[in-house]
């Protein structure tokens, strides 16, 4: 059935139709459920380009991820992109750019927005004053961040609490006797970093420990530069008892340089880790089971997307800022100081 020919059916115009099909706000509530209805019961589903042509939508939505693929993390938060389009005739245009190569990143994002192949972009892993987010605004082009920033612009974004990843972590092994805990964050220069290495600071401050920069590790997530990082404390006479791990794939270098030098995770060394839920890498799959805080990568995707497209529909964007708490969950790996 052609657009026309439901509109008739439905006696609206195509061009109302198809803003009721598309989720635009100017049309009423009981008018867009009247449409709805019509299409459930006439299993009208609208040809994309047609409804693209009426509406000047792209029905597409921009990520841009880096040449190594972004790991676990970004193939978990395209699925939950995935999961919430679905059924949308709304199409994922990623773009490839070089890792930290920020120059070509605004490049890319201002092909997307001049080429008009997308109707929103979604921005990952923000820096303080982002300049992603100042080109976009400029440009016009509905966007979301997932992670924040103190850009004075006002924009929309999803974040967790990661002062909280780190405080609650650090503060737990602080109760549990640990005075030397080790700890291994992510690469320098973005937020989350930042608000995690505030919470493990802060925590070492409630109870009067001495930050050790020799104690702290800041690079790109690796069970390899992890495990290198821990071997080399775990080896020195006043090593640390306990590390707090920025990921799950870190918190597997912790065990395996502690294996390697036969101490027994959860009784010589302590670990408590952030844990992203991974379906095919999970704390209770480890030995010993690993503490963990958590927070899904594909529920994040799933909403970040969710927002994306209610801002496209014209929510206003300070209507779509969201901090996710996080919990601390105790295993067998979080015991107390040797």
């Amino acid at each position: 059935m052609k657009l026309k020919e439901f509109a008739e059916k439905v006696g609206l115009s195509p061009t109302t139709v198809s803003r009721a099909l598309g989720g635009y706000p100017e049309v009423r509530p009981e008018t867009r459920e009247r449409v709805m209805e019509a299409a459930r019961k006439f299993g009208y589903r609208p040809n994309a380009n047609a409804v693209r042509l009426v509406t000047g939508r792209a029905g597409a939505i921009g990520v841009v991820m880096g040449r190594s693929g972004g790991g676990h993390f970004f193939s978990e938060f395209m699925g939950g992109m995935a999961s919430r389009l679905e059924g949308e005739d709304t199409d994922i245009v990623v773009s490839v750019t070089t890792d930290n190569d920020l120059g070509e990143e605004l490049r890319i994002f201002s092909r997307l927005a001049e080429s008009g192949r997308v109707d929103g972009i979604i921005i990952h892993s923000p820096r303080p004053d982002d300049e992603r987010i100042a080109l976009l605004h400029k440009l016009g082009v509905p966007f979301i961040v997932h992670g924040r920033s103190s850009s004075k612009l006002e924009h929309a974004w999803l974040d967790i609490d990661n002062h909280s990843v780190t405080y609650l972590s650090t503060t737990h092994l602080l109760e549990r006797g640990h005075r030397k805990i080790a700890f291994i964050n992510g690469p320098n220069g973005r937020t989350f970093v930042i608000d995690r290495e505030n919470g493990y600071r802060d925590a070492l401050a409630t109870m009067n420990v001495d930050y050790d920069s020799r104690m702290v590790l800041a690079a790109p997530f690796s069970e390899e530069t992890a495990f290198q990082f821990a071997r080399s404390l775990l080896e020195k006479a006043s090593r640390p008892t306990a590390f707090v791990a920025g990921a799950m794939m870190t918190a597997q270098g912790v065990y395996r340089a502690a294996s390697q030098l036969g101490l027994t995770i959860g009784k010589d060394v302590s670990v408590i880790a952030h844990d992203d839920v991974f379906p095919y890498l999970t704390p209770e799959s480890m030995l010993p089971s690993l503490s963990t805080t958590r927070s899904p990568q594909r529920m994040a995707g799933e909403r970040v997307t969710d927002l994306l497209l209610q801002i496209i529909a014209g929510r206003a964007v300070s209507e779509c800022q969201e901090l996710w708490p996080v919990d601390l969950v105790l295993r067998q790996s979080s015991g107390p100081a040797s």
